[in-house]
């Protein structure tokens, strides 16, 4: 059954990202810099969340691109696929150095919209290429980094449901938009205070977490899929409800990479690049993947593992049930690493370590100290997703124990 979001709701959807998403929970300010960036296919959102820019009193940079991905037997005219396919090495490593700096200098925010017409567009494509690519824009991505430590950059990322979306989640698009809806509280009448309230929610356990930080030794996370121990590190906070992704229910933190051992199964699919990666599996000694393995895909696996700094972890995160409203797969890991169910859920991204969770002032922080104290870098962040059973369990400095997460709520 095909679906239209109504207008009201694109207006509601519009004022959660630009009002309340942005701004780490307050919005923008009047004269602020916008980049909204969207395809063809987010159209109507796109528009809405303009105009919420322009009523805000902000000026908006658009990045808009039309749907060149037309399935199966229209790929041969999609520009990203051509690229890929045509573009020597030098092509592909090219850094348009000028404008990004520029771009980076003058944006005060950044709203992405998700928005797939072909979710399988480079499905095929060498992924050599496409981790040249990212390795290549990296420094964009650094200077926005950068910029977001000193407290003058903030960003969002939100989900606009397509035909072909929504087939690849197995939904019909009604199913799949209301998956949107419940997720971003915009079936309630005031969204943005809804949101509020289940972040201060979400505080109470990030604080306790926090204030525990400091006496943790190591987390040891023991379920059917997974026994893995990680290091917190030293001066470690965690993180959640800043606005960053839109639904976002985790609280998260980038351990000290060298201390992950163990082995861990991820039941959810992971998508990346075009491509459907199931059935992975991954196994850590010291820090360092030793084994990865895949059900499908485990070539484009290895590669990104393969891709400097990749086989390393980057982030530990928990969702607690109580507190997402996601309850169908999404096809979409925006979505997925948010989803509630029975037990929550549990992800692990390897790559690039979020350097925000350093329990001090994140903006003098160097990069010497950043990797003395087993922050990792990488061009590439890459969340994997399981949804069963887990105990997660705190062993202290003292050589006492402490559960802070079971049966998929936190319980500290």
């Amino acid at each position: 059954m095909s679906y239209t979001p109504s207008q009201q709701l694109l207006e509601k959807y519009a004022d959660v990202l630009v009002n309340f998403a942005l701004g780490g929970g307050k919005g923008i300010k009047k004269g602020d810099v916008v980049r909204v960036s969207s395809s063809e296919s987010a159209k109507p959102l796109f528009i809405a969340v303009c105009n919420a820019i322009v009523d805000a009193g902000g000026h908006v940079i658009s990045n808009y691109g039309p749907d060149d991905e037309h399935g199966d037997k229209r790929r041969n005219i999609s520009v990203s696929r051509y690229f890929y396919e045509h573009a020597s090495d030098e092509q592909v490593d090219f850094f348009p150095k000028k404008y990004l700096t520029g771009l980076a200098d003058q944006i005060d925010h950044s709203i992405f919209i998700l928005a797939e017409a072909d979710p399988h567009a480079l499905q095929g494509v060498q992924p050599r290429k496409i981790m040249l690519r990212g390795k290549a824009l990296k420094p964009f991505k650094d200077m926005l980094n950068k910029k977001e430590w000193q407290g003058r950059f903030t960003w969002t990322i939100a989900l606009y449901g397509t035909p072909a979306m929504a087939k690849e989640a197995g939904l019909s698009e009604k199913a799949y938009w209301g998956q949107i809806i419940k997720a971003c509280f915009l079936d309630e009448k005031n969204p943005i205070a809804k949101w509020k309230q289940v972040y201060r929610d979400i505080e109470k356990y990030r604080s306790r977490l926090n204030k525990l930080s400091p006496m943790i030794d190591k987390l040891h996370a023991v379920g059917p899929d997974m026994d893995m121990w990680y290091t917190l590190g030293e001066k470690r906070s965690w993180h959640a409800g800043s606005g960053r992704n839109i639904p976002s229910f985790e609280i998260f933190t980038s351990p000290d990479w060298r201390g992950t051992n163990g082995w861990i199964r991820f039941n959810q699919p992971l998508y990346r690049y075009s491509n459907k990666i199931t059935g992975i599996e991954l196994q850590f000694k010291d820090g360092i993947v030793v084994k990865a393995s895949a059900k499908t895909n485990e070539h484009l696996l290895k590669e990104m593992i393969a891709t400097e700094g990749a086989n390393k972890i980057g982030e530990y995160s928990l969702t607690d049930s109580r507190h997402s409203r996601i309850t169908k797969f999404m096809a979409e890991t925006l979505f997925d690493e948010n989803m509630g169910g029975p037990y929550g859920n549990t992800h692990l991204a390897v790559g690039m370590s979020y350097r925000d969770t350093y329990a001090g002032d994140v903006s003098k922080l160097t990069d010497a100290e950043a990797k003395r104290l087993g922050f990792n870098d990488s061009s590439v962040h890459t969340d994997m997703i399981s949804t069963t059973r887990r105990t997660v369990t705190a062993h202290l400095k003292d050589g006492s124990a402490k559960v802070i997460y079971k049966d998929g709520k936190f319980v500290l």
